[in-house]
């Protein structure tokens, strides 16, 4: 447990709300919640630098937390957790204690933790079998020859059409032409047969692998499930009424998912709990290599998991003293930059999306401020997107006749855009137009990549405005999208085909900087407005 008395607290700026915890009680019917505020995140910020100082973490990333808290004696202090375990400990000194109950499956998990290691080792050795690469290989190799002889054949087949044609009365001459057909044909089939000789026996390799890869996952699968199962009948939850539940009695349907009450929020607030400590405000924070599915980057926030945590969010708030009230949503009222009967345009921060997504820590977005701001009712349309880490010009419909006439734009590249960024290093290149076609593999989302044969034409020109000499060595340039690609200035900057240099703060590409955005900027915005065809122009000054 960590005093926080030395912290300043309680000012209006630092209780400002940037994201709510919420769950049902499951008594009340009552809707509980609990604030990630300024202060708090100010708190992890803290934390991170610890870590960045070269705490030992696990290199693969994991959810970290932090949870502002008072004592019966009004004594503020500050609580941190990790997800899971850290370098193979459950429990570590200056952190929160796992759930109760892990102990009690502590020498079933240690045997299943050793027969999963085992499997995973023999998933990896089976994977890299030399076939697989051999197959590869070889594969390619005969492509390449069958194609070359196929070429051949095609050549000699319109040599012979032609000499058909213009010797049509010379029997000999065509029966030779035919048996010289034959020959390439006989020469494909033989050709055929050597290369299906030497592929079979490593195509046969390789399936008997990925049987074995099955099996082995099937056990892998049941071996966590009777894990899971045993543990969460053994984890115990105590809320802030004093009542204890055990995971299995809380969660009654459904297959529960691997980890559950293993997660920073729960821990946090299960120690509360039990340790009479009233919650104020909490912060969850990813730390190490982006997650596998490459949504969680390192220093970002996130709110509760929707299948591990919100289930438990209900319970674990129960009985909770009524905390101070905070602000709602931060920066509620967004800087509007245009506005007319038709069209609204506002300049997006950093770190915020421009439509909600689909869970309910995703829910703060630029289309739900403004809706909030002008009224629920108020017919509101996003005419294009930014990232969320990216800052500038956004532009809304208010009628779905406008909607259509900037999507008709936007999709016959009307629309001029021009974008502002630092790179996190120098460039030699004054200006150009990067051409790299881009493709975002469906099972490694939201990563883009380019790909040459699968991607889709992705254009961007570049111009060098600046070196910063005093900021790191840092380049400022600026950026023309021709195509709208997810992700599209990003990975041009960062791929060595583009421009070989990462956005400053694009941790999902791979900048490893010390900084607190995404240095990406929609600076301009030049579009035919909807109804009075005149030229519009927006432009914003650039904040970094």
């Amino acid at each position: 447990m960590l005093k926080a008395s030395a912290m300043i607290l309680g000012s209006d700026h630092d209780q400002e709300a940037t994201y709510w915890y919420e769950g049902r009680c499951p008594y009340s019917g009552e809707v509980l919640s609990l604030p990630r505020t300024l202060q708090a995140e100010a708190i992890a910020k803290d934390l991170m630098q610890e870590l960045e100082q070269g705490y030992p973490h696990d290199v693969e990333g994991k959810m970290y937390g932090v949870l502002l808290a008072e004592s019966l004696t009004g004594e503020r202090v500050v609580l941190k957790a990790f997800s899971g375990l850290l370098n193979g400990e459950s429990q570590i000194q200056g952190w929160v204690p796992p759930i109760a109950g892990r102990e009690k499956v502590a020498i079933e998990e240690s045997i299943t933790l050793s027969k999963l290691a085992t499997i995973k080792q023999e998933l990896i050795e089976l994977s890299e079998i030399p076939e697989r690469r051999e197959y590869e290989k070889r594969s390619l190799e005969y492509e390449l020859q069958f194609q070359d002889l196929r070429d051949r054949h095609q050549a000699s087949k319109q040599i012979r059409q032609l000499k058909r044609t213009l010797n049509n009365s010379d029997l000999e001459e065509i029966e030779q032409l035919d048996r010289e057909s034959q020959l390439e044909k006989i020469a494909r089939r033989d050709f055929k047969r050597d290369r299906d000789q030497v592929l079979l026996p490593l195509k046969e390799a390789i399936a008997l692998a990925d049987t074995k890869m099955q099996i082995l996952k099937k056990q892998r699968r049941e071996l966590s499930r009777t894990l899971q199962t045993q543990m969460h009948s053994a984890y115990v939850l105590t809320n802030f009424a004093g009542e204890t539940r055990s995971l299995r009695e809380l969660i009654t349907e459904g297959a529960m998912p691997t980890g559950m009450g293993d997660c920073c929020a729960p821990k946090l607030l299960h120690y509360a709990a039990t340790n009479n400590l009233t919650p104020l405000a909490i912060a969850e924070f990813w730390w190490g290599n982006p997650s596998a599915d490459g949504y969680k980057i390192q220093g970002e926030f996130y709110g509760a998991c929707v299948e591990r945590c919100q289930p438990l969010m209900g319970f674990l708030l129960s009985g909770r003293r009524s905390p101070p009230v905070f602000a709602g949503f931060a920066t509620q009222n967004l800087q509007i930059i245009y506005e007319d009967d038709y069209l609204i345009a506002i300049a997006k921060p950093s770190g915020l999306l421009s439509v909600p997504g689909r869970y309910l820590d995703t829910q703060d977005s630029a289309l739900i401020r403004l809706h909030q701001s002008l009224g629920e009712n108020t017919p509101i349309y996003p005419v294009h997107r930014l990232d969320r880490q990216t800052s500038g010009i956004l532009l809304f419909a208010r009628d779905l006749e406008s909607l259509r006439s900037l999507n008709h734009q936007f999709a016959q590249r009307q629309i001029h855009k021009i974008y502002e960024a630092l790179l996190s290093g120098k460039i030699e290149r004054e200006q150009g137009k990067i051409d790299l076609p881009l493709w975002g593999n469906p099972e490694n989302r939201p990563l883009q990549q380019v790909d040459l044969v699968r991607g889709k034409p992705s254009v961007t020109e570049f111009r060098l405005l600046e070196k910063l000499e005093n900021k790191e060595d840092y380049s400022r340039i600026e950026f023309i999208p021709l195509t709208g690609r997810t992700h599209q200035l990003r990975v041009h900057a960062a791929d060595p085909r583009g421009l070989g240099m990462t956005i400053l703060g694009d941790r999902l590409y791979g900048c490893d900087a010390a900084t607190d955005r995404l240095h990406l900027h929609a600076r301009e915005l030049t579009f035919i407005h909807p109804r009075s065809q005149e030229v519009i122009h927006l432009q914003i000054s650039v904040p970094f």
